[in-house]
């Protein structure tokens, strides 16, 4: 199935700022939402995919992700497409307006015990840079980075030991404040307690009530044969903490793989080029060239042309599902000789006057050939 474009789904440029995405999801969720469309599977759907773009979208974490990384890297994050808490800041229109909690129907974060939201730790991404041997052959690599634990205070609730958390007193532990307007009750997400009905009023003083500490981290990565640049591997459970009792993020590392001095990368094929003489080519040679696994015999036949390209099965980048190995494509380079000596220049002469080659006068045979391409 194609990856869906969320910019396109809202109709938003990549660089729009997060006003006018919050503003094109109202107008789209409003026009399709199921109520003024009774019975229409297309204004459903439509309305589902809306919120599923501005979950993403209206998310700053989850919108770096998605750029960086496509919907590939949301999938770390436990994405599964709708997420009904896209509502929170104007379900007002949205839901009390057609006489519903729309995170009753779509299902949103999970809640603590008294109802606060809780969620999973965030992913991170690092970049991890290496030489083209190193990703043929795979390695392993330590690489520091600072991320988000869980607090050995308070184990994560934000809270000082032996205290508890109260309900709201904004909205009474509801999560919701209600006003009138008009002839219509209206309810807003509380800004209180930003919906969770309830406030810590003792929080931790370790974590300032935030739950987690900053902390400096070195791990060991196994990073397997075959990788390309920018491919990804996906760390379990090694980006930042969660809420209580939520897990933590993921950890995605990128590789970018450096440029090499004599080899190019195509796919799992290798190309390079190499440089032989005029006789090599004329009479074949064995010419030892390099591999990524060191030296190597290649058989040049009689009469090798410049340009020509030789291929050496196997001798390229073990595939990295490891299920086959690419080729090395070696191009032929032949050498003209400059500063002959007198002999030598002698020898080409006799040489040519053997094969009947008359070096003073104009070689039409190459007129001859497009003449006869051209017809």
């Amino acid at each position: 199935m194609a990856e869906k474009d969320y910019y396109r789904v809202l109709g938003m440029p990549r660089d729009a700022p997060a006003e006018d995405i919050k503003k094109a999801y109202r107008q789209m969720a409003l026009k399709h939402h199921p109520d003024r469309n009774p019975g229409s599977k297309e204004a459903e759907e439509r309305f589902k995919e809306a919120a599923e773009a501005y979950s993403v979208l209206g998310d700053p974490e989850k919108r770096s992700v998605y750029d960086r990384f496509g919907a590939e890297g949301l999938r770390g994050q436990g994405f599964s497409g709708f997420d009904a808490s896209v509502f929170g800041d104007f379900e007002d229109i949205l839901g009390n307006f057609f006489g519903f909690n729309l995170g009753d129907i779509f299902g949103g974060r999970a809640r603590g015990r008294g109802g606060a939201r809780r969620s999973r730790g965030h992913d991170l991404a690092v970049e991890l840079e290496i030489g083209l041997e190193e990703a043929a052959a795979g390695l392993e690599r330590e690489i520091k980075l600072t991320r988000a634990e869980t607090c050995q205070a308070c184990h994560g609730s934000k809270r000082k030991a032996g205290t508890r958390p109260s309900a709201c007193p904004a909205c009474g532990g509801r999560g919701q404040v209600r006003y009138q307007q008009g002839f219509f009750t209206m309810a807003r997400t509380c800004p209180r307690c930003q919906g969770g009905g309830e406030i810590n009023p003792s929080p931790c003083e370790a974590c300032q009530g935030r739950g987690h500490t900053r902390e400096k981290r070195t791990l060991k990565v196994r990073i397997p044969a075959g990788v390309d640049e920018g491919s990804r591997l996906r760390l379990v459970g090694e980006g930042e903490a969660g809420d209580e009792d939520m897990p933590a993020g993921d950890l995605y590392v990128v590789t970018r793989v450096r440029k090499h001095a004599f080899f190019e990368r195509d796919g799992n094929d290798l190309v390079c080029e190499v440089p032989v003489s005029f006789t090599q080519a004329a009479l074949g040679a064995r010419v030892e060239i390099p591999t990524l696994e060191g030296p190597e015999i290649l058989k040049l036949p009689a009469g090798t042309q410049p340009g020509e390209i030789v291929r050496l099965k196997g001798k390229g980048i073990q595939d990295v599902s490891g299920r086959r190995r690419g080729d090395l494509f070696v191009k032929v380079l032949v050498r003209t000789p400059e500063n002959l000596s007198k002999d030598q220049k002698a020898l080409l002469a006799k040489l040519a006057e053997i094969r009947g080659e008359d070096i003073e006068s104009v070689d039409k045979s190459v007129m001859h050939r497009l003449k006869n391409i051209l017809q």
